[in-house]
């Protein structure tokens, strides 16, 4: 090899800079894109964890409501049990005063009667 096969000539390195100006720059836009697909990555995965802990306070509450509306039906059972039981008592003790105030009518009237016969 003579010097000038080993030393380019200056048309030769200029384009050999321009190849690695090329390189460097595809090289530095690929690093950019990994190091910005990597962040992102972190984001989702941030938001993916937030995501999940919302679902399960979502779930836990929804389990507490669950359990809230069983005994408030419960409650409520007792309370129209109650509230039967007490419609009969009170249709009880109405029919009873019924029965007394015919009673104590016709003992009014039997007085009358035998006050005006006397």
């Amino acid at each position: 090899m003579t010097e000038n096969d080993e030393t380019p000539s200056t048309a030769g390195a200029l384009e050999g800079w321009r190849e690695a100006e090329r390189s460097a720059a595809v090289a530095r836009r690929g690093r950019l894109a990994a190091e910005t697909a990597a962040a992102a990555a972190e984001e989702a995965a941030v938001a993916a964890n937030a995501t999940a802990e919302a679902a399960r306070a979502a779930l836990e509450s929804s389990k507490l409501a669950e359990s809230s509306a069983t005994k408030t039906a419960a409650a409520a059972r007792l309370a129209v049990e109650s509230a039967r039981v007490d419609a009969a008592d009170t249709s009880a003790a109405s029919a009873m005063a019924d029965v007394e105030e015919a009673a104590a009518r016709d003992r009014y009237r039997e007085a009358a009667n035998r006050a005006a016969e006397k």
